[in-house]
């Protein structure tokens, strides 16, 4: 990925984390992924009151590139930027909807907007021994 793309990720995460609607934990958090089309797609948390029923920032963005009906949907990169002290790991929901549409060496950045911490992994590392499509394969 060139560094331009992932500037141009990080301002969009960025962005979009502010139109997160997070009434309840005040913890807004932005994510935008490339595809591998080249398309950008971002999304942000949306809490409600029952905290289980909002979706978090990487799955509007997953939403969004599927809804696109421009496939075949595999992410490329995502950026999440949250708040706090640290970079903005995803949650293990999260970790799980990125395995679906992603590849072991897919990258995932993360950003602290506050202090500018950036940290990067694969998906790999972030959800070892994952479950996913290939988990579901037919067995002769």
């Amino acid at each position: 990925m060139k560094n331009a793309e992932l500037l141009e990720l990080f301002e969009i995460a960025a962005a979009v984390r502010e139109n997160a609607y997070a009434p309840y934990s005040k913890f807004k958090v932005g994510a935008a992924l490339l595809d591998d089309t080249g398309v950008v797609h971002a999304g942000c948390n949306v809490e409600v009151a029952n905290y289980k029923g909002g979706t978090c920032a990487e799955g509007t963005a997953i939403a969004k590139m599927i809804s696109s009906g421009k496939g075949p949907h595999r992410i490329k990169a995502i950026v999440i930027v949250g708040g706090g002290d640290e970079p903005c790991a995803p949650c293990g929901d999260c970790r799980q909807f990125i395995n679906e549409f992603a590849d072991a060496n897919t990258r995932i950045y993360a950003q602290d907007p506050a202090t500018g911490m950036i940290s990067s992994t694969t998906m790999k590392k972030l959800l070892p021994a994952a479950f996913g499509p290939n988990s579901l394969a037919a067995k002769p």
